[in-house]
């Protein structure tokens, strides 16, 4: 910036953006100078560096603001974790693949864990359908990163979300028209 240039000639751009074409440090100092903006090395790596008069001050407060912007935006992928059990019931199942699916479209990465207790760790072919079921029923929306296998008494598996996701579509109110009152034709019989 302005003095500290080492380079003896530059590429200037002025403070509109109109290229000035190589001229010698000083000359664009000077140019900047009476101008009361700053010459700045923007492309300090080319031949000649690219200089450019500008309010220092402003341009820095810019890309703060658009780094800022930029971190705002990057998506955070956090991992949610789904407890079962090797002998879950049926709508248990359907409740937390469900869950597994919203986490899934939501963009989270979803650690998918079966427990195991005493004497069902004689039988982890369970537990490995359950997990086989479950990568079934998220397929479309999730595919499988780590296969499963066994951490203590935990068997796990890591599902991410797949590249295409289809973006969740808006639910309409499920309303049911009203119904019509039947009208009576006739005198109504009852046994007796």
């Amino acid at each position: 910036m302005n003095s500290e240039i080492r380079a003896a000639e530059v590429l200037l751009i002025d403070d509109q953006g109109n290229k000035l074409g190589v001229v010698p440090t000083t000359e664009a100092i000077r140019l900047s100078e009476d101008r009361e903006l700053d010459l700045v090395e923007v492309a300090p790596l080319a031949t000649p560096p690219v200089c450019r008069i500008l309010d220092y001050g402003k341009y820095r407060f810019q890309q703060q603001k658009r780094d800022k912007d930029a971190r705002k935006k990057q998506k955070n992928q956090s991992v949610k974790e789904m407890k079962m059990r090797p002998k879950i019931d049926t709508h248990d199942y359907d409740f937390k693949v469900k869950a597994i699916r919203a986490f899934l479209e939501d963009g989270h990465r979803v650690k998918v864990s079966i427990f195991f207790r005493g004497r069902e760790m004689a039988f982890l072919d369970r537990g490995r359908e359950v997990l086989n079921r479950v990568r079934g029923d998220v397929d479309p929306v999730g595919k499988v990163e780590s296969e499963p296998r066994m951490e203590g008494s935990y068997m796990r598996m890591m599902v991410c979300p797949s590249a295409s996701v289809p973006a969740p579509k808006p639910t309409k109110p499920d309303v049911k028209p009203a119904e019509k009152p039947k009208k009576k034709t006739g005198p109504e019989e009852t046994a007796v």
